[in-house]
């Protein structure tokens, strides 16, 4: 058992998540992110499985054959595909699918994924992770089509144009589809700016 090693690395992240998610604009979801890792049912399995270079609901799998820590997890967190795994109306035989998630879980899940990819590589971070990670395990995700080709849209932004840039898009677009034409406007040539210059710092 390591609860004070666990604690700290689920309230770093969860500190890193409530950061990136201010900076979008979502300020109800970065305080609310991930509570549920506090409750018993998740924070006594992921101290007794702690490792610190990867999550324990890993551990925990290997060793059970299932983590039942994720099981309670994935079931009230919105921001995880997995939350929106349901039966299909458009495929017979009653097979199971993603659905469509709504793009402030999105946002919040391309917050989610860099923090964790901050936590676990600590100072060997790079913005090339999240979308190495994506990419890892993209064939095998049963994510909805439209929101697997967003979250990657963004990943690749990210690794193109850096956090600031990737955290305006977001804030200013990515969120904003349906405000006013004149706001989108002035979102679009905002980040247009914004682009020109990560493109001169990256040469």
């Amino acid at each position: 058992m390591n609860p004070l090693g666990h604690f700290r690395t689920i309230t770093e992240h969860k500190l890193l998540v409530m950061k990136h998610c201010f900076k979008i604009g979502l300020y109800r979801q970065g305080l609310t992110h991930d509570l549920s890792k506090y409750s018993p049912w998740e924070f006594l399995i992921g101290a007794k499985y702690y490792q610190g270079t990867r999550s324990p609901n890993n551990a925990e799998r290997e060793a059970k054959g299932y983590s039942a820590a994720w099981l309670h997890h994935k079931g009230r967190n919105k921001h995880h595909f997995e939350y929106w795994i349901d039966y299909s109306l458009e495929n017979k035989g009653h097979t199971m699918d993603g659905m469509k998630m709504p793009r402030k879980y999105v946002a919040e899940m391309l917050a989610d994924r860099i923090a964790a990819s901050k936590v676990y590589n600590k100072g060997h971070y790079t913005h090339h992770d999240p979308l190495a990670y994506f990419l890892k395990g993209k064939a095998h995700y049963m994510m909805h089509p439209q929101t697997a080709k967003e979250l990657e849209y963004l990943l690749r932004y990210l690794d193109r144009y850096g956090e600031d840039a990737c955290f305006q898009y977001v804030r200013n677009v990515y969120l904003k589809k349906k405000a006013p034409r004149r706001f989108r406007k002035k979102a679009v040539w905002h980040v247009s700016v914004i682009q020109g210059a990560a493109q001169k710092n990256h040469r």
